[in-house]
């Protein structure tokens, strides 16, 4: 009776309460704390920042909707994020999920909409580790309806590696520490022949498992074989055990380019390593000098950076434009979409999503497979920032292979320069 007696006094007042078909639900689930907290160090600020941008609603073919974004932290536990997805599909009835940051958030929660039949749209993991290392066979029609991913994959690795080790001259020899998880498997299979095509030597130790302490056999091997260039897909705590453990053996003394993924990736892990980190080479799926503006918000990559860093008083990361063009995608697909209530309706434009987000085009109209859309990976290294920095380290753009719009900030410099 109470609740009658308000609708009634809100209909008084010419006020129409919300109901649940005015209020589009968007999960989004990313890993803030435990070892890949890094990757959603950031994702607070800019969800801050879209739901202020969508604080008056989305307006929809000439309808406006509440949006409410259910945010989750995996604590980087692949059950947890299985978990949280069913959750938020079951008991929270969202119309659309947006998953960022690595297999071990992203592929189970891909897998739980995927069994639901829910909108999911996903980045930041090479498109390979999520399509094949969830079952899509090559050549053959995708399994999948519901879920979608979108940016870099091998072949971006491959021209950005390329471009940048041939910066630097070198013996080509290229020590890998792949580990045995999805990111390592599918780059061992698909990144490495493509290199070897190109006149490096890849020197092999096998996959080791995460968590690995001891790193002796690796760094013998790559002494052995005498490395000059090391390729490594490690989660940020073993990257810092290992090469800790090459330099007290001195494997770090020969090597001109240490090129790193998964890890290095922020500034806060790069700067715990200390006189180790600089002039790590790393690569960006998103930098500041990116020079697109983010549909959802209208910001520029320079005013995301500039924004964070005066609200944090941290140094930006590229993780912001990563999550930003996540949101971006979802709701441009929500907009576009005959009926954002609909899930049929959302996956349909899901599927033909063409747009330009923060981080570049989102295109799942061009393959290279079905239910993914390529983006870019960019040449990048940590050097020393001048003096009277207000951080000590520069992160700055070395090639551009992959996004020929985004401009080259500095030469590649030896790691032992």
């Amino acid at each position: 009776m109470a609740g009658a007696g308000a609708l009634a006094a809100a209909a008084a007042i010419g006020v129409r309460p919300a109901l649940a078909a005015d209020v589009i639900k968007v999960g989004f689930i990313s890993p803030r704390t435990g070892p890949l907290a890094g990757f959603g160090e950031t994702d607070g600020y800019v969800l801050d920042l879209v739901r202020k941008s969508l604080a008056n609603g989305l307006e929809i073919g000439g309808k406006t909707y509440q949006v409410e974004i259910l945010d989750q932290d995996t604590q980087s536990d692949p059950s947890r994020a299985g978990q949280l997805a069913k959750d938020l599909i079951n008991n929270q009835g969202i119309d659309l999920m947006l998953a960022v940051s690595t297999p071990e958030t992203i592929n189970p929660v891909s897998d739980a909409c995927e069994a639901a039949g829910v909108p999911c749209l996903s980045t930041v993991m090479p498109w390979e580790a999520w399509y094949f290392g969830r079952g899509a066979k090559p050549g053959q029609p995708s399994p999948f309806k519901w879920t979608y991913h979108f940016g870099f994959g091998v072949g971006e690795f491959h021209k950005t590696y390329v471009s940048q080790w041939n910066l630097i001259e070198t013996n080509k020899k290229v020590g890998v520490m792949y580990p045995n998880d999805a990111d390592g498997n599918a780059i061992r299979a698909n990144l490495a022949p493509l290199l070897e095509k190109d006149g490096f030597k890849i020197i092999d130790p096998g996959a080791y498992e995460t968590g690995t302490t001891d790193f002796s056999s690796q760094i013998a091997l790559f002494k052995q074989e005498g490395v000059e260039i090391i390729n490594t897909f490690p989660i940020p705590p073993d990257f810092a055990t290992f090469w800790r453990q090459a330099a007290q053996q001195g494997l770090h003394r020969q090597v001109k380019i240490i090129q790193v993924a998964k890890t290095g990736l922020f500034p806060s892990g790069v700067e715990a390593l200390g006189q180790l980190g600089v002039n790590l080479g790393s690569a960006a799926y998103w930098h500041k000098a990116f020079p697109y503006k983010s549909s959802v918000t209208g910001v520029s990559g320079q005013e995301l950076a500039d924004g964070y860093e005066a609200e944090s008083g941290k140094q930006w990361t590229q993780q912001l434009g990563a999550t930003l063009s996540l949101l971006d995608a979802g709701f441009d697909t929500l907009k576009k979409s005959a009926d954002p209530k609909s899930k049929d309706a959302v996956v349909k434009t899901l599927s033909t999503l063409n747009t330009v987000t923060i981080a570049g085009k989102v295109d799942f109209t061009s393959g290279p497979v079905p239910n993914v859309s390529p983006g870019p990976i960019i040449g990048t290294q940590w050097v020393k920032a001048p003096e009277g920095s207000k951080f000590p380290l520069d992160y700055v753009v070395t090639e551009n292979a992959t996004d020929p719009n985004v401009p080259v900030g500095a030469k590649l410099l030896p790691y032992n320069g």
